[in-house]
């Protein structure tokens, strides 16, 4: 296991900077890619890489699939935005791990990485990335 679950610190920076956009309504898109149990991506992951990005089957192709986003909301004192859950069809996969970035930026930037707690495969089938629950304790993405 070499993917770590992580807010990537350029996503923190681009924040604080109002460069990253969340709003549904002329937001940024974002893209999930998967990735092989070699790769070693995390934290400090600043871009989008296609090194040890499994390769294109079925419905995956080369930089993953566009995420449907979730309206941002708070609950309490923390706010939080999730994305819809994502299917890739009739492909043969096997993944340990995803990255999520900002496809709008022309840099790719990383935005969050996923361990998945082991390698998950598909068989000319359906690779399903399920997201938990967009509320303020479980969404992707937490601000608290």
């Amino acid at each position: 296991m070499a993917v770590t679950t992580a807010f990537s610190t350029r996503m923190k920076q681009g924040l604080l900077q109002g460069t990253e956009n969340f709003l549904l309504s002329g937001g940024d898109t974002y893209k999930l890619a998967l990735y092989n149990d070699s790769a070693t991506y995390g934290a400090a992951t600043t871009n989008y890489s296609a090194t040890n990005e499994v390769g294109a089957s079925g419905s995956y192709s080369a930089g993953g699939g566009t995420l449907t986003r979730i309206d941002p909301a708070t609950s309490g004192t923390t706010a939080y935005t999730d994305f819809a859950d994502i299917s890739f069809t009739t492909a043969t996969i096997a993944s340990s791990g995803a990255m999520i970035y900002n496809d709008t930026d022309a840099s790719d930037p990383t935005c969050t990485t996923h361990y998945f707690g082991s390698i998950i495969t598909s068989t000319a089938g359906t690779f399903n990335v399920v997201f938990p629950t967009a509320d303020a304790t479980n969404a992707v993405i937490r601000i608290a």
